[in-house]
């Protein structure tokens, strides 16, 4: 009896797995249609842990999810990563932990050099920035900057039941981050917007333009584009 029990489990597990890699499948096919914005997140380094004073990571998911009463915005990061680390040692009563940087149109290079640590393992040595008031990097050049500050503790996406989902009817649950490429959700309040210099700039100008990622490539879109479509 036991062992019917186990198989049918077995047999259904797989099944759920099967239909979520599916519809991964599907979505990752959908989202490569819509455009998604490009941000860098930078952080000081705790001095104990590093040679290099800052770090930072180009965001693959990021978006505002909230004004009132609190501007708060969201992303994740894949765990384990440096920059995981560096935000889940943060102190609650740090005025500031990171800082969002949404990168313009002209900045390609920007979210490369800060996506492949392989490649760039000091990307600040040879990027322009100045410091906010808590010490973290501002990239020069940006659409905009965001000084934030974690509002909660990252939310493990790998596990459907802590997420609330009910028992047995998780797809492939994962016990733990090292079984699979996992990611966390970070939630975060907007402290101050640093650098905004987009209301009297030319149109024309890439800096005032947002870089975008779109069909598995960066680009950028143009105001007058939508006006021409109609």
């Amino acid at each position: 009896m036991c062992r019917t029990v186990i198989t049918k489990f077995l047999r259904g597990l797989a099944t759920d797995i099967h239909h979520g890699e599916y519809t991964q499948g599907r979505l990752r096919e959908l989202l490569r249609h819509t455009a998604q914005p490009v941000a860098v997140v930078t952080a000081k380094v705790p001095s104990a842990t590093s040679h290099h004073p800052y770090h930072g990571a180009t965001l693959s998911s990021f978006t505002s999810i909230a004004m009132h009463p609190y501007p708060l915005i969201s992303f994740a990061l894949r765990v384990p990563s440096r920059m995981a680390d560096i935000l889940n040692n943060t102190q609650p009563q740090d005025s500031s932990h990171m800082v969002i940087n949404l990168l313009s149109a002209g900045q390609e290079d920007m979210a490369i050099k800060f996506s492949r640590a392989d490649l760039h393992p000091d990307p600040f040595s040879s990027t322009s920035y100045s410091l906010t008031r808590e010490s973290h990097p501002i990239i020069e050049g940006a659409l905009g900057s965001l000084s934030c500050q974690l509002v909660a503790k990252p939310t493990p996406l790998h596990d459907l039941e802590y997420l609330g989902g009910e028992k047995g009817h998780c797809e492939a649950h994962v016990s733990s981050p090292g079984d699979a490429l996992v990611s966390e959700l970070y939630i975060a309040r907007v402290l101050r917007v640093e650098t905004l210099d987009t209301r009297d700039a030319d149109e024309e100008d890439l800096r005032t333009l947002p870089l975008i990622y779109h069909r598995r490539g960066y680009t950028s879109c143009h105001p007058r584009s939508l006006h021409k479509s109609k």
